[in-house]
C-alpha cells in the first residue's frame, strides 16, 4: 500500500487544531462539550466515504462500521465465524498542558539540529533528550509552537484509523470482515468507557490506537486505584487558637513530607515497579484532602501500596500532639486493572496482531503500559483489547512530537491486520 506523507500530515494537522481537551473536575459527560466538534466532524468525514452507519450517539461516542467485502460463499463456507474487530481511539487531550490554540508545525527532512518551538523560545527538542527523535533525520516530524501539547495522544490514533478507513473503503479488492470504528471521549480523565454499550458497538474484539513508538505492541497496563485520604482538623479563631487549634493544612504537609522520596514515587521508578502519586491536594485548616493515583501490574499490590499509605499517615498523627483530635479517613475507588488477565486467555488476538507487524516490516516491542487505555477497562467489560502503537512521544507536554512516517506504517499494521483475520 501506499500513503502519501502529505496526505497524512495534513488530516492530522487538521485534527490538532480542535480543542478537545478533557476536564478531571466536571460532572458531565463527556466532561467537556468541544470534545464532540472533532466527533461530529469525524462522522462527516466517515460518511463522505460511505460508511453509511457513521453516527455520534447521545453519550459523545463515535461508532461506524466498514462492510465486509468477503464474498458469500466464502462466509458461508466459514459458517459466519469471520470475527469482528474494532480499532478505537479517543478524541480528548489531557488536561495536564493547554489543547487551546495548538499551532502544529511540519518539519520536513529534520536535520538533526535543536527544534526551538517558535512561540516560546525557551522550549527546545533535541535529539539528546529524545534518542528516537534520530531516527527521523531525513524524515518529516511535527510538534506545536511551544505553548500547547501537540494532542498526538489520541488525535494520531484518530488519524491512523482515519486513513485505514479512507484506504479500505478506496480499495475494496482487499477482502475483510467487518471492520467497527470507535472513537471516545474522556479517556484522559480515566472515563472514556463509562458510558460505551459494547452490544451496540457489535465486535468481538478489538485494539486501541495509543501506543508509543513505531513497533510497540501493549497487552499489559498498570492496575489502578484512585485513592483520597480525608483529613478533619480542628478549627478555632487564630486569636484564640492556641492549644485548640488542629490544622488540617500542616497535617496534610506532615503527611506528604513524610512520604518516601526516592522510591515508590513516579519520579523514581520504572519497568515493572509500581507507585503511590499525590496528584491533588485541597482544602482549609478545618478540613483538607490529598488525592493518589496508586498504580501496579500486579493487582493485588494495590492494596499493600493503600495500607502503606495509611499507616504512614495514621504514624505522623500520632506521632504529633499538635494532631491528637485530627480524625483521617481514607476512600479508596477502582479505576481500571491490568487487561493482561483478560488478554492471556485470547492468545491469536496477539498473534494476529504480531503476524500483521511482521508483514509490514515492523518487529513487535511486546513491552508493558505504564498506565492505561480505554482498552484497559473494554478488555474487563467483554471485549479483549491490547494497545497499537502510533508513534507519539512527549505526550501531555509542550515538547510533543510525532513522526510520519510512524502514523503510515501504523495504517499498515491495520490494513494487514484486517486482511490477516
Amino acid at each position: 500500500m501506499t500513503l502519501q506523507v502529505k496526505q497524512v500530515a495534513e488530516r492530522f494537522m487538521r485534527y490538532v487544531q480542535i480543542d478537545t481537551q478533557s476536564d478531571p473536575n466536571s460532572a458531565t459527560f463527556p466532561s467537556t462539550e468541544k470534545q464532540k466538534n472533532l466527533s461530529e466532524m469525524l462522522v462527516k468525514e466517515l460518511q463522505a466515504m460511505g460508511v453509511e452507519d457513521a453516527l455520534l450517539d447521545e453519550h459523545g461516542y463515535v461508532m461506524a462500521t466498514l462492510p465486509s467485502t468477503i464474498p458469500a460463499d466464502i462466509v458461508s463456507s466459514s459458517n459466519g465465524n469471520i470475527p469482528v474487530i474494532c480499532f478505537c481511539a479517543h478524541v480528548d487531550t489531557a488536561p495536564d498542558c493547554s489543547g487551546t490554540n495548538v499551532k502544529p508545525i511540519l518539519h520536513e527532512n529534520y536535520n538533526g539540529a535543536p527544534i526551538v518551538l517558535p512561540d516560546d523560545v525557551t522550549q527546545i527538542i533535541t535529539t539528546e533528550k529524545y534518542p528516537y527523535l534520530k531516527a527521523f533525520i531525513g524524515g518529516d516530524i511535527i510538534t506545536a509552537s511551544g505553548k500547547t501539547l501537540l494532542g498526538a495522544d489520541d488525535k494520531a490514533g484518530v488519524t491512523i484509523i482515519m486513513e485505514m478507513a479512507k484506504f479500505l473503503m478506496e480499495n475494496k479488492f482487499i477482502q475483510h470482515g467487518p471492520v467497527k470504528i470507535l472513537f471516545t471521549p474522556d479517556e484522559e480523565v480515566g472515563r472514556g468507557t463509562d458510558y460505551l454499550n459494547l452490544k451496540k458497538l457489535g465486535a468481538d474484539y478489538g485494539y486501541t490506537l495509543d501506543g508509543g513508538e513505531l513497533g510497540s505492541f501493549e497487552m499489559e497496563t498498570f492496575s489502578a486505584d484512585y485513592l483520597v485520604l480525608n483529613i478533619e482538623g480542628v478549627i478555632a479563631h487564630p486569636g484564640a487558637a492556641k492549644g485548640v487549634m488542629q490544622n488540617a493544612i500542616k497535617v496534610a504537609g506532615a503527611i506528604l513530607a513524610a512520604l518516601p522520596n526516592t522510591e515508590w514515587c513516579p519520579e523514581h521508578t520504572e519497568e515493572r515497579a509500581g507507585f503511590i502519586h499525590p496528584n491533588h491536594i485541597e482544602g482549609g485548616a478545618e478540613k483538607a484532602r490529598i488525592e493518589f493515583l496508586v498504580r501496579d501490574f500486579e493487582t493485588p499490590k494495590l492494596k499493600e501500596h493503600a495500607q502503606r499509605l495509611l499507616t504512614i499517615a495514621q504514624s505522623v498523627i500520632a506521632a504529633n500532639l499538635d494532631f491528637s483530635n485530627v480524625k483521617l479517613t481514607m476512600e479508596v475507588t477502582e479505576q481500571y486493572r491490568n487487561m493482561r488477565e483478560v488478554i492471556d486467555q485470547h492468545p491469536v488476538i496477539v498473534e494476529r496482531a504480531l503476524n500483521a507487524y511482521k508483514k509490514a516490516g515492523v518487529d513487535p516491542i511486546v513491552s508493558p503500559i505504564r498506565g492505561g487505555t480505554d482498552g484497559s477497562r473494554m478488555s474487563f467489560m467483554g471485549l479483549p483489547t491490547p494497545n497499537i502503537f502510533t508513534g507519539m512521544q512527549a505526550i501531555h507536554s509542550k515538547h510533543e512530537w510525532i513522526g510520519v512516517r510512524d502514523m503510515i506504517k501504523a495504517v499498515e499494521v491495520l490494513v494487514n491486520l484486517v486482511e490477516i483475520i
